[in-house]
């Protein structure tokens, strides 16, 4: 019993770890994971360096990007960051 009286903080310790810290970021993750895969052309997206654009062309694994002046640069999938609500 006094055992497990001493491993019962810890036990706490990793459950309250695992509920704050890990389990949202999974959620994250698989939220992205389905952003980049639905991806369409036509979205207007944010790069994760900051570059703003249209989705011109898409991939299984590149997207090309218009700019605003016209000018196309390809990026991999997992570069976009977001879509823009138009």
């Amino acid at each position: 019993m006094e055992m497990l009286a001493s491993l019962l903080p810890l036990i706490l310790m990793f459950v309250l770890l695992y509920f704050i810290l890990i389990r949202p970021q999974q959620k994250r993750q698989k939220q992205v994971r389905q952003m980049q895969a639905d991806l369409q052309k036509g979205d207007a997206v944010i790069t994760i360096g900051g570059f703003h654009g249209v989705i011109h062309a898409m991939d299984e694994d590149t997207v090309v990007i218009q700019a605003g002046d016209g000018s196309k640069l390809t990026y991999d999938r997992s570069a976009i960051r977001e879509v823009k609500q138009q």
